[in-house]
């Protein structure tokens, strides 16, 4: 997490025609150990008027829940298997609402209560088109285990064929973990930073460490699902910079999007399209197995 965030500053200053960190160390690659010393030195600030345990542990809830979805990561080394691992991707993905809600709710804030509201709305809205991808492909493969995609996948990637489905996965991604061009929560013009307005030094830092780990699970979740490949080999791990990177690239490329055009991507766009792919590969598979039979 910390050498992504030094990577993303490294691109949006080439893109903006500067050079990015590089006084830090060589080539600026201690910036992010002086950030991190910077942010959890700095005062603890605590609201008076806050509630102060879901205020302090949403946070560090927020963090656990961004690592502890690396379970479902499929190594192939005999670690650890899940059967159901896209279940507890979308639980998981599910829980993150609420850490957002209570942080929010409990700084006792206006503008910390009406970013985690328009973050929580976004969240779940995204989240509905991405479950129903994720079914799509669950119908195709026939099993909810992650490593059913890298077995599929081992002559052509599913990206070549579903290439509609990967942009709009692509989007909902960007929705889901709250950046460019759908950093609506983070709005600084009408909302002063949003949900975490009340959040400083390790609060904050807490927040931040789990929206960069779940921008790095979700470019695993694509390069797995439509680029498979295997765990062990690492052009599985250049695949996975590379879609990080494009999510890098998104924030320096697009300016922030119109709100009241947000629901209606998720709901008027995305949705139909996702739906239609769910019924044509459920119409596959079912066309298939009476073929097999």
């Amino acid at each position: 997490v910390a050498f992504l965030t030094l990577l993303e500053r490294k691109i949006l200053g080439y893109i903006q025609i500067r050079k990015g960190p590089n006084k830090v160390g060589f080539m600026g690659l201690l910036q992010p150990f002086a950030d991190a010393v910077k942010l959890f030195t700095k005062e603890q600030t605590l609201p008076v008027m806050s509630n102060f345990l879901p205020y302090y542990f949403s946070p560090v809830f927020s963090l656990f829940v961004s690592l502890i979805v690396w379970l479902v990561m499929p190594y192939e080394l005999g670690l650890m298997n899940f059967t159901m691992s896209t279940l507890f991707f979308l639980c998981c993905t599910s829980l993150g609402v609420y850490t957002t809600m209570s942080a929010g709710w409990s700084s006792n804030s206006k503008y910390s209560l009406l970013g985690s509201l328009r973050a929580v709305a976004q969240t779940i809205s995204y989240e509905v088109s991405l479950a129903l991808i994720l079914l799509s492909f669950i119908f195709l493969v026939g099993g909810f285990d992650l490593c059913l995609f890298s077995l599929y996948q081992r002559d052509v990637w599913l990206l070549w064929f579903t290439f509609p489905l990967s942009l709009i996965w692509f989007a909902s991604c960007l929705a889901e973990t709250n950046r460019t061009p759908f950093d609506f929560a983070e709005g600084e013009s009408e909302l002063v930073s949003g949900f975490n307005t009340e959040y400083s030094s390790g609060g904050f830092a807490l927040i931040f460490m789990a929206e960069y780990a779940s921008i790095l699970f979700m470019s695993m979740l694509f390069s797995l699902i439509f680029l498979g490949g295997d765990l062990i080999s690492p052009f599985y791990y250049v695949k996975l910079v590379v879609v990080a990177f494009a999510f890098v690239w998104v924030r320096g490329t697009l300016p922030r999007f119109r709100y009241d055009k947000l629901m209606y991507l998720a709901w008027k766009s995305f949705l139909p399209v996702a739906l239609n792919y769910l019924v044509f590969f459920m119409g596959v598979k079912t066309i298939c197995f009476i073929y097999m039979l």
